[in-house]
C-alpha cells in the first residue's frame, strides 16, 4: 500500500506564520525596550573604599571599609588588609557598616609604607568576586604582597561547579519536560519502559548535581581547594546562606518529586477505570506543577533575578522562563525517545506536543525579552559586553531552534493529515500486514506443492506417527509433516505477520486410521496437553517452552521494528527532533555560562563610573584675589593642582599684581583640610622657581572630596594673609 501525504493543511501554515511573527516581535521589542531602559543591578561591583585606592593618609586609620553596589555576604577573612612585608594588618574581623558597606579594623602601631586591601565575597545573585587595590601610610613603598594570580571561582573547583550546574539544569529539563510529555501529551507512555528511564535518570541527575553544587559551594567561593568540599564546618557556613538554603530547599522538593514519578509510572500506569485515570491525571498535574514551579524558583531566589531593579516580578518571570524552557526541551528529549525507542506513538499526542511547545516558545520569547531589558540594558552592552554576546548566540540559537520546530510542525501536520485520517503508525501496520498476507500465500502454495508429492509416495510405504511439540506461552504447534499443510502454513505465515496466535492440528498420515485406534499425534484445535514427543518423555519441555517465548518475543520486536521503519514520515519527524536536541543541548551550555557571567549593565554601569570619576578628576585650577593691607600688597594667587586627583600631584603658584605684571612674593605657603574625614591640614611649602612661580612636585592627595585649599600670602615682613577656598579634588 502506498500513500501520498498532502501538504499541510491551512492552521499548520498559519501557525508557522504565527511563529514567526512572534520572533520578530520579540527582536523589535528587544530593541525598544534596550533604547529605554533604566539602571538596574546584577553581580556587585566595588564602588568606594576608605582609604581610597592609591590614596596617600598622613596616619594610620582605625579601619578599612569597602563599599559595593549591593549587598553582599561577607565573612570574617573576607577582607584582609597585608602590610609592606605582606603580614597581615588586620584583625581578621569584618563588619556591616551599613549602606552596603562593610569594614575590618586595623592593628595599632601599623609602619609606614603601601599596603594591600585584598577582597573576596559574594554577591547577592550568589556569584563570588574578588579583587584588591593598596593605599600608602606616609609615604609609599615597596610591597612583598604576592596575589594569587587564579581567578576566583576558577581552577579544577570552579570546573567541576559549573559542570554541576549544567546537569542540574539538564536534569530539570528532563523530568518536567519527560513527566509533562506523559501527562499532558501521551499517557499511554506512562507504561514505556524508555520513557520511564529517561525521566527517571534526569531525577538522579539532578539529585546528583545538587549534592555536588551544595558541597562544591564552599571552596568554589572561598580557598578553591578541592579538599574543602568535605569541610563539615564550612559547610554549615554555606548553609546559613541564601544559596546553600535554595540548594537544602531543591533537595526536599526532589523527595516529593521522586514520590510523584513513582505514582506516575506506578498506580497511574495501572489504573484502568477511565474516570479514575482522569481524576489521578488532574491531581498529579497539580502536585507536579507545584514542585516544578517550586524547584525553579530554588534557582530564581538565589541567582540574578534575585537582585536590581523589580525582583518582585523579575523572579516569577524568571520562573516561567524556566519551566517553560523545560517542558519544551525535556518535551523534545522525550519525543525524540519515542520515536526511536517506543512503541508506535499515537498521531494525536504528537501534535498535542506540537501545540504545548508552541504555547512554550511564546512564554519564552515574552520572559526573555524583559530578563535581556533587565541584565543588559542598553545596545552598547549587548555588542561589547562578555554578557550581551552570549545573550546574542543564546537568541541565535533560540532562532535555529524555531526554524528547526517549523520543520517539525510540518511532520507533524503530514500525519495528522494522513490518508484516511489514519496515523503514518496505521498504515505502516497496514503496510507490514498486506506483506505478511502476501509471504503467507506465497508460502501456503509452495507448501501445496510439496504436501501433493509427499501424498503420491506415502501410499507406497507405511509412516510412523511424528508427535507435535506445543508450547502452552505461544499457542503455536510445530511438526514436522502435515495432512493439512496448506491450512497450517497458511494460518501460521498469517500468525507471524499479525502477531497473534493460532493453535493447530497435526497429523502423521492423510490416510485412515485404523477403528478402535488413537493416533498419539492427533491434538485437538487450540487445546494443548500433556503431548508426548517420544516413549517416556514428558511434552511442554520448560527448555523448549522458554525458547519459543524468547523467540516469540524476538518477532514480537522485529515486528514493531518493521512497522516504525515502514512508516513515511517517521524518519522526517526523528531528524528533525534530532536536529532540536543537537541545538538544544548547545543552548543549555551557553545559557549555564550567561548565569555566571557578569551582567551587561553592570559591567556597562561600573566603566561609565569610573569614566565619570576620570572626567572629574583633572587639573585643579583656582585664583585668589589677595590684600594684605600694606604698601603695594594687592594682587592675585592662581593654583594649578595637576593632575588633580587622588596620589601624587604637582602644584604651582603664580603672582600676579593688579596690572597683570608678575608678583615675587617673600614668602607663599599652601594647606589642604578635608573636614568630612578629618584629614589635615596638610601644609606644602613650594619653592621658588621664578619671579611670581612657585612648584612643588608630589604633593599627596590622600583621598577625593571637598577639599579646603588655604594659601598663605605674605608681602613684607608683617604683612601677611591667608584665603580659603573649596574645590572637589578626585
Amino acid at each position: 500500500m502506498r500513500t501520498t501525504a498532502p501538504r499541510p493543511g491551512p492552521d499548520l501554515a498559519g501557525r508557522g506564520r504565527l511563529l514567526l511573527v512572534v520572533v520578530a516581535l520579540f527582536a523589535a521589542a528587544l530593541g525598544a525596550v534596550l533604547a529605554t531602559a533604566a539602571p538596574a543591578g546584577a553581580h556587585a561591583a566595588l564602588t568606594g573604599s576608605d582609604p581610597q585606592r592609591g590614596a596617600v593618609v598622613a596616619k594610620a586609620p582605625d579601619q578599612v571599609s569597602l563599599t559595593f553596589s549591593e549587598k553582599v555576604a561577607m565573612a570574617d577573612g573576607s577582607v584582609r588588609v597585608l602590610d609592606p612585608a605582606g603580614k597581615r594588618a588586620d584583625t581578621g574581623k569584618t563588619s556591616d557598616l551599613g549602606s552596603n558597606t562593610y569594614g575590618v579594623k586595623l592593628k595599632p602601631g601599623l609602619p609606614d609604607g603601601t599596603f594591600t586591601v585584598a577582597y573576596q565575597v559574594v554577591s547577592a545573585d550568589s556569584h563570588p568576586i574578588a579583587g584588591a587595590f593598596t593605599f600608602s601610610i606616609g609615604a609609599p613603598s615597596d610591597t612583598k604582597v604576592v596575589l594569587p594570580d587564579q581567578e576566583v571561582g576558577g581552577g579544577l573547583v570552579g570546573t567541576l561547579y559549573d559542570t554541576a550546574r549544567y546537569l542540574a539544569y539538564a536534569g530539570f529539563i528532563v523530568v518536567v519536560g519527560g513527566a509533562a510529555f506523559v501527562l499532558g501529551c501521551w499517557p499511554r507512555g506512562a507504561g514505556v519502559r524508555p520513557l520511564q528511564r529517561l525521566v527517571v535518570a534526569g531525577w538522579l541527575v539532578l539529585t546528583g548535581a545538587t549534592l555536588a553544587t551544595l558541597l562544591l559551594r564552599a571552596p568554589y567561593t572561598g580557598s578553591g581547594k578541592l579538599a574543602d568540599a568535605f569541610d563539615l564546618a564550612a559547610l554549615g557556613d554555606v548553609l546559613q546562606t541564601k544559596t546553600g538554603a535554595a540548594l537544602v530547599s531543591r533537595l526536599l522538593l526532589l523527595a516529593a518529586a521522586a514520590l510523584f514519578i513513582a505514582v506516575l509510572f506506578g498506580a497511574y500506569d495501572k489504573r484502568e477505570d477511565p474516570k479514575e485515570k482522569r481524576d489521578l491525571a488532574f491531581g498529579l498535574a497539580v502536585g507536579g506543577g507545584v514542585v516544578a514551579l517550586g524547584i525553579a524558583a530554588t534557582w530564581a531566589l538565589a541567582e540574578h533575578a534575585s537582585t536590581g531593579v523589580q525582583a518582585g516580578l523579575a523572579m516569577p518571570v524568571d520562573v516561567l522562563h524556566l519551566v517553560a524552557v523545560a517542558v519544551w526541551l525535556g518535551g523534545v528529549g522525550a519525543l525524540l525517545l519515542c520515536l526511536y525507542r517506543a512503541p508506535l506513538v499515537d498521531a494525536w499526542a504528537v501534535r498535542r506536543f506540537s501545540r504545548v511547545a508552541f504555547a512554550s516558545v511564546v512564554v519564552l520569547a515574552v520572559t526573555g525579552l524583559y530578563q535581556s531589558w533587565r541584565q543588559v540594558g542598553s545596545w552598547t552592552a549587548l555588542v561589547e559586553t562578555d554578557y550581551g554576546q552570549l545573550l546574542l548566540v543564546k537568541v541565535a540559537l533560540v532562532v535555529v531552534l524555531v526554524g528547526i520546530a517549523s520543520v517539525s510542525r510540518r511532520w507533524t501536520g503530514r500525519i495528522a493529515a494522513e490518508a484516511g485520517g489514519l496515523a503514518p503508525e496505521a498504515a505502516a501496520a497496514a503496510v507490514v500486514e498486506q506483506r505478511g498476507r502476501t509471504a503467507a500465500t506465497s508460502t501456503a502454495t509452495a507448501a501445496t506443492t510439496t504436501t501433493g508429492k509427499a501424498t503420491g509416495k506415502a501410499s507406497s510405504r507405511k509412516k510412523k506417527p511424528v508427535a507435535v511439540a506445543h508450547s502452552s506461552r505461544t499457542g503455536a504447534a510445530t511438526g514436522r509433516a502435515t495432512g493439512k499443510t496448506t491450512d497450517t502454513a497458511t494460518d501460521t505465515a498469517t500468525d507471524k505477520a499479525t502477531g497473534g496466535t493460532t493453535g493447530g492440528t497435526t497429523e502423521a498420515d492423510s490416510g485412515k486410521a485404523g477403528p478402535g485406534k488413537t493416533d498419539p499425534a492427533k491434538s485437538s484445535p487450540g487445546k494443548t496437553g500433556p503431548v508426548k514427543s517420544g516413549p517416556g518423555k514428558p511434552a511442554g519441555d520448560d527448555k523448549r517452552a522458554a525458547q519459543l517465548a524468547r523467540q516469540r518475543a524476538a518477532m514480537d520486536a522485529a515486528r514493531e521494528k518493521r512497522v516504525r521503519d515502514a512508516d513515511p514520515h517517521r524518519s522526517g519527524l526523528r531528524r528533525s527532533v534530532l536536529a532540536e536536541a543537537g541545538v538544544a543541548v548547545v543552548l543549555l551550555a551557553v545559557t549555564t555560562a550567561l548565569t555566571t557571567t557578569e551582567p551587561g549593565r553592570t559591567v556597562e554601569e561600573a566603566e561609565n563610573t569610573a569614566s565619570s570619576a576620570q572626567r572629574a578628576a583633572g587639573p585643579v585650577k583656582l585664583e585668589v584675589p589677595f590684600d594684605t593691607g600694606g604698601r603695594d600688597g594687592k594682587g592675585t594667587v592662581r593654583l594649578e593642582l595637576t593632575p588633580g586627583r587622588t596620589g601624587s600631584n604637582d602644584l604651582h603658584v603664580y603672582a600676579n599684581r593688579p596690572n597683570g605684571s608678575a608678583f615675587d612674593l617673600p614668602e607663599v605657603k599652601v594647606a589642604f583640610t578635608l573636614k568630612a574625614k578629618d584629614v589635615g591640614p596638610l601644609p606644602v611649602a613650594p619653592d621658588r622657581i621664578a619671579t611670581g612661580h612657585w612648584s612643588a612636585t608630589g604633593v599627596q592627595v590622600p583621598m577625593a572630596g571637598k577639599w579646603k585649599v588655604a594659601v598663605t600670602v605674605r608681602t613684607s615682613d608683617i604683612d601677611q594673609v591667608t584665603l580659603d577656598k573649596n574645590v572637589q579634588i578626585g
